[in-house]
């Protein structure tokens, strides 16, 4: 799914002739393979720590670039997957590069899986948002990584284009200004992308969601000059071993209503569409992957605004499972549009249900800005999700569901309200969001309100829209998806005593 920005990468079986900058990767442990001894490296500041640069004199008056990978015997994919990234964006202007990693990966069992942790580095690292710039500057635009030649890398360069491409996609959509990027015109652009690759699309306006009864996307809208939609993607494989519901948050642009935000607490809120650009994009990856599990998205799409008409507070809706909820805080209005969403994905009871959305400040009280919250009635959900964020490089933490906190809910004229008390937002957040999850149906919330836009830039890419829960969820939906293990040879049937 390659964007207007995306980096090229390709394999190559030797270093070409003429490299244009050839980066070597460098075990802190086994300095003596750089082409500097290790009193020359040392004042260069370089010891070989994962994800370190530095450009050092190469032969015929070249220039290479060393990356370091931490010591030999513990690096691992997410660590070749920093080091690619590092090195990408310590690229400069150069427009090529070439990553030589034949002798630091000769250990790994599995070019593929080494090929994909190196390009979704390198793609990620390379990334940048470009559009609104009108003094365009050169910069890396292809990378050959110089491994094994095996014939699995090829297929490790297709999953990683296919996973890279759509964490991409995603920060495109997340770095838009909330003004261009009005519901209508994400709907458009995600539409345009799902049909390319086979999705089946289903595109709701406002007439559509009045009489589907979505009355908390309704409810959001109010305040809008923007028309609200309903983003419904299909992922339907032939012979599918399950079916996944995915949601997905997506305020375009959150002023917080008529309980405002302050202006500093405006400036980035053009992100609060982070957890659906996450769904779609990861909708939008799996035909190249071909997992063999059916898999169905939905994504709410409004922006929070204060029009003449906008709900105040005390204002009630009535959900699309019936519940009527009591608004006393229009800031709070993610999980208002995730209620309806989530009724909709329980009414085809798929085996689990998971939901992305940058949802509380809150649980960047709790786990800062680079851990996401994961709350869950199903702990082996959680647990699954949890595994797929580590191999991934992405950092999530469970949080509880504390019973005694769901009566902070109830509503003296409603069947909830939709804030807590002062403390433990990010949990009572979950406990509203349950409310709309159907009997017996695992899922799991992730709020990502922490990683999924930075200030700063990052091991993977630029400030601004990282794209996070993009790769936790391909990689969960793999681990779904995979056949289950062959008993060891020998192994005694649990069966018998």
């Amino acid at each position: 799914m390659p964007t207007e920005n995306t980096v090229i990468v390709r394999t190559a079986r030797k270093v070409p002739a003429k490299a244009p900058l050839l980066a070597r990767l460098v075990a802190s442990d086994k300095l003596a393979s750089a082409p500097l001894d290790k009193r020359q490296l040392a004042r260069l500041g370089f010891d070989g720590s994962v994800g370190q640069t530095v450009t050092v004199p190469g032969p015929d008056r070249s220039v290479e670039m060393l990356i370091g990978v931490g010591k030999a015997s513990e690096l691992d994919l997410p660590g070749l997957r920093r080091a690619a990234a590092a090195a990408a964006k310590a690229a400069g202007t150069n427009t090529g590069m070439i990553i030589d990693h034949a002798s630091a990966t000769a250990s790994f069992d599995d070019p593929a899986q080494v090929t994909q942790a190196l390009a979704e580095g390198a793609i990620l690292g390379g990334y940048r948002f470009d559009r609104y710039r009108t003094n365009g500057s050169a910069h890396l635009g292809k990378v050959t990584l110089v491994g094994t030649g095996d014939r699995s890398e090829a297929a490790g360069l297709t999953r990683a284009d296919a996973v890279a491409g759509a964490v991409c996609f995603a920060r495109d959509l997340v770095n838009e200004p909330g003004g261009t990027l009005v519901p209508a015109e994400m709907a458009d652009r995600v539409a345009e992308a799902a049909k390319e690759v086979g999705l089946d699309v289903t595109i709701w306006g406002k007439k559509e969601i009045t009489a589907e009864r979505l009355g908390g996307v309704l409810a959001v809208n109010r305040g809008s000059g923007n028309e609200p939609r309903f983003i419904k993607l299909a992922y339907r494989p032939e012979g599918a071993i399950g079916h996944v519901a995915l949601v997905g948050k997506g305020i375009t642009f959150d002023s917080g209503g008529l309980s405002l935000k302050t202006a500093e607490g405006m400036m980035t809120m053009k992100c609060d569409m982070g957890g659906a650009a996450a769904v779609v994009a990861t909708m939008i990856a799996l035909p190249a992957l071909g997992l063999p599990i059916a898999v169905t998205s939905y994504t709410p799409i409004t922006d929070n605004m204060t029009g003449d008409d906008a709900q105040r507070p005390g204002d009630i809706f009535t959900a699309r499972n019936g519940t009527t909820v009591e608004v006393l805080n229009t800031d709070a209005e993610g999980r208002l549009v995730l209620a309806d969403a989530l009724s909709l994905a329980s009414e085809s009871q798929p085996d689990a249900i998971i939901d992305v959305a940058t949802l509380t400040g809150a649980c960047m009280v709790a786990l800062g800005d680079k851990v996401a919250g994961v709350m869950s009635n199903d702990t082996g959900l959680s647990d699954e999700l949890c595994d797929a964020g580590t191999a991934a490089g992405e950092a999530f933490w469970p949080l509880p569901l504390v019973e005694d906190y769901r009566m902070l809910l109830d509503s003296p004229i409603a069947d909830l309200k939709n804030i807590g008390g002062r403390y433990g937002g990010a949990i009572t957040a979950g406990l509203f969001l349950r409310e709309f999850v159907g009997a017996d149906i695992p899922w799991a919330h992730l709020d990502i309100a922490g990683p999924a836009f930075i200030e700063e830039p990052n091991a993977d890419g630029p400030k601004g829209g990282t794209g996070f829960g993009v790769r936790t969820l391909l990689a969960f939906l793999q681990a779904r998806s995979a056949p289950p293990a062959e008993p060891e040879q020998g192994a005694a049937d649990p069966a018998e005593g």
